[in-house]
C-alpha cells in the first residue's frame, strides 16, 4: 500500500500541488516504508519550503535518528522545538523534547 501511496505523491512533483506538505507527506511513506534517509530527503525539503512546520521538524528528527545521524537528528528537533513554541504548537514542542533528551542521553553514551 505504502509503494501505491508513494508512486501516487512521486507524480504530484515538480507540478502546482508540489509544496511542503507533499514533502512531508513522501517523507512520512519513504519512513513508514523503511528509508529513513529518502524520508530525511523529502522532510528536509519540506521544512525548506515552510520552516514553520513543526510536524515537518519532528519527522525529519525522527528520519534522521533512525537513519543514524543523531547529532543531526539532535538539531532537527531543537529547531523543530524553537518553531513549536513560537507558534504556540505545545504537544509538538513537548514531543520533540522528550526525544532531544533522549538523543542527548544517547550521544553523551548514556
Amino acid at each position: 500500500m505504502t509503494t501505491t501511496i508513494i508512486a501516487n505523491l512521486e507524480k504530484l512533483l515538480g507540478g502546482p500541488r508540489d509544496n511542503a506538505l507533499l514533502r512531508y507527506s513522501l517523507g512520512a511513506e519513504w519512513l513508514k516504508a523503511g528509508d529513513a534517509a529518502r524520508a530525511a530527503g523529502f522532510l528536509r525539503e519540506a521544512v525548506a519550503r515552510d520552516a514553520a512546520f513543526s510536524a515537518a521538524w519532528k519527522l525529519l528528527g525522527k528520519a534522521l535518528a533512525e537513519d543514524g545521524q543523531a547529532t543531526e537528528a539532535l538539531a532537527a528537533y531543537t529547531q523543530g522545538i524553537a518553531v513549536a513554541e513560537a507558534r504556540g504548537d505545545v504537544q509538538a514542542a513537548k514531543e520533540m523534547t522528550v526525544f532531544a533528551r533522549r538523543l542527548q542521553r544517547q550521544l553523551a553514551g548514556g
